[in-house]
């Protein structure tokens, strides 16, 4: 019989509850020097419209400032992400953490290099792979070239690529994660999906996580919240899904209304809102308000 393997608290709740607090830094430092593959440290947890800790706040999402190994500072902006329109989601993140970073009258050169990772736990769609990544490059159309743009920088003219500018995006795939981890990204997508963590990891963060985020360390109350939030997630994936495929089913137009709002009425119960339902089922939100 195999020993039996502490239990820890999955990611998507440690980030809006945990580890925001400066003593708890070097787990999330940790994902980010996994996964940009250079030491990164953190300045400070940026407080913003996002950073809520209210389970239906709108913004999932926190926004660090962060120093990487050559002193430069970058934003990071991670999404917990669980939503329908997705891309748009993480674009509208973005927008806001480049506004809400830079004071009125700044110059625009003190706009900082934005990161974005998104780490989501549903079906997003077709691919192959559990981890992708997007730059922004310019390409030129018959030449194939990238563009390179004349910049002053500290009284010299100097080049620089869009994509040394443009935000960088990187999409975890969780629940497509199905290898036997072997590399720290690998260590580290295996806890974001199953949360366990081996003994003797020697990942940066994954070693921290386990000393700082044990289930059974958690007080009663924190706890019963936690396992509400476990069985809320499955019982959202179970909702959408049901949608998905009442969506799909061809039936009479009367029983897909009613499919539409018993759905309506569960993402409702759940805290979602009144948009987010829109969004999902088509009714309107006199509709929805009446429910």
């Amino acid at each position: 019989m195999g020993k039996l393997k502490d239990r820890y608290i999955r990611f998507d709740w440690a980030i809006k509850r945990l580890l925001r607090d400066k003593a708890n830094f070097a787990v999330l430092e940790g994902l980010l020097t996994v996964l940009f593959e250079d030491k990164t440290q953190i300045v400070e947890i940026l407080e913003s419209e996002g950073n809520q800790l209210a389970e239906t706040d709108k913004f999932n999402r926190v926004d660090i400032k962060a120093k990487n190994s050559k002193g430069e500072i970058i934003l990071v902006e991670v999404q917990n992400t669980r939503e329908v329109y997705y891309l748009e989601r993480i674009l509208y993140g973005v927008a806001k953490t480049i506004t809400e970073h830079i004071s009125l009258g700044e110059s625009y050169g003190n706009i900082k290099k934005v990161y974005s990772i998104s780490i989501v736990y549903f079906d997003l769609g077709k691919g192959n792979d559990y981890l992708y990544h997007g730059q922004n490059r310019f390409i030129g159309v018959h030449t194939s070239d990238e563009l390179q743009i004349s910049t002053k920088q500290e009284n010299a003219i100097l080049p620089k690529y869009p994509r040394e500018i443009f935000p960088e995006y990187y999409i975890i795939r969780v629940n497509e994660f199905d290898k036997v981890a072997k590399t720290p990204l690998e260590e580290w997508v295996n806890y974001l999906k199953t949360g366990e963590i081996e003994p003797d990891t020697k990942v940066p963060g994954l070693s921290e996580a386990r000393e700082k985020l044990k289930y059974h360390s958690m007080a009663p109350a924190e706890r019963y919240a936690y396992d509400e939030h476990l069985n809320a997630i499955m019982i959202q994936n179970d909702v959408l899904s049901t949608a998905k495929l009442e969506g799909l089913t061809e039936g009479r137009a009367e029983g897909r209304e009613e499919a539409l709002l018993s759905t309506a009425r569960n993402l409702k119960a759940m805290g979602l809102s009144m948009e987010d339902i829109s969004r999902a089922t088509g009714l309107s939100k006199e509709d929805i308000v009446k429910l």
